[in-house]
């Protein structure tokens, strides 16, 4: 069995002309992956969307509706940062699936790789950030619920802290919660997560990845995960308009080998989600969240020989 791959044609959605938002990443990476031959047609898995039970083990039955429902109010839409519409509630939804399944398909296979997701700005009770469901949260307690996995670590490396990932995890044992992220980048207020690392602006590629190796080996060791959740933002890049830090294509290339590799090599089932990328080079961007899937295409043909 190859790679297994998440992608559903839900997840891009119509936005305003010029919005900042670059929903079109989503299908171009499918259509990247296809073209480059890092996938096959075959790899690839359509997530259904879940039921609104599921997304209420974590966040707010209210909130849940009122956004479902295009009744939440204007003050928690800008919060949000995404225009409204019955098509971006069904792609929210669909995208949460996404990494369910992801989830799901790691734990048969021992790593699997979304294709959008990492929305860890959204809290209960509202969303931020351009995150309104916390697609990682509940994917995490979702299995839990059905008795798959009891220990799950979140590995969280998008240049913004995890902040509603860590808020809604602060006082439970089972799920551990690791952000290391840029010390001066939004979210302005931080949250405390399990082990929050930051990071000075402006840190490149090989002192972010000495920092990431000082971590992560331990980290696994002693949280001994059934499943981590890897959130793989690609923010930190040098050409990226809202990171701060200059890592490299192959400083992130280099990120995703070492994360993939440390984890499979203690046994450590991973799913993957692509996180944050901002850029006005579409092409670039889009390579740019393809090298998490081209490094576990390959971690993952040396670990199923």
């Amino acid at each position: 069995m190859d790679l297994p791959l998440i992608y559903h044609p839900d997840y891009v959605v119509p936005l305003p002309i010029g919005h900042r938002f670059p929903m079109a990443k989503f299908k171009n990476l499918y259509d990247c992956l296809l073209r480059d031959g890092v996938a096959t047609i075959e790899q690839f898995h359509q997530p259904d969307r879940p039921p609104s039970p599921w997304i209420e083990l974590i966040h707010d039955s209210d909130y849940v509706n009122a956004y479902c429902t295009g009744t939440l109010d204007a003050k928690a839409q800008r919060r949000i940062g995404l225009p409204w519409s019955p098509a971006l509630v069904n792609r929210t939804c669909t995208a949460v699936g996404g990494t369910i399944l992801t989830a799901q398909l790691a734990l048969k296979t021992g790593l699997a790789c979304n294709t959008a997701g990492g929305t860890h700005h959204a809290f209960p009770a509202h969303g931020s950030g351009f995150c309104i469901f916390n697609d990682l949260a509940i994917a995490a307690r979702y299995l839990q619920q059905i008795g798959l996995v009891h220990k799950v670590l979140i590995v969280d490396l998008d240049v913004h802290q995890g902040d509603g990932t860590a808020f809604i995890f602060q006082n439970d044992e089972s799920v551990f919660t690791f952000s290391m992220h840029c010390e001066i980048n939004f979210p302005g207020t931080k949250q405390k997560s399990d082990l929050d690392v930051p990071l000075r602006a402006g840190m490149e590629d090989d002192e972010y990845l000495q920092t990431l190796d000082r971590y992560l080996p331990d980290l696994l060791t002693h949280v001994k995960p059934d499943l981590v959740l890897y959130d793989a933002g690609i923010d930190p890049h040098l050409d990226d308009r809202l990171g701060k830090l200059n890592l490299t294509d192959t400083g992130l290339y280099r990120r995703e080998m070492q994360v993939l590799t440390t984890c499979l090599s203690l046994g450590c089932p991973v799913a993957c989600v692509i996180g944050g990328g901002y850029s006005e080079d579409m092409n670039a961007l889009v390579y740019r969240h393809s090298l998490l899937h081209r490094a576990a295409s390959n971690v993952y043909r040396q670990y199923r020989l």
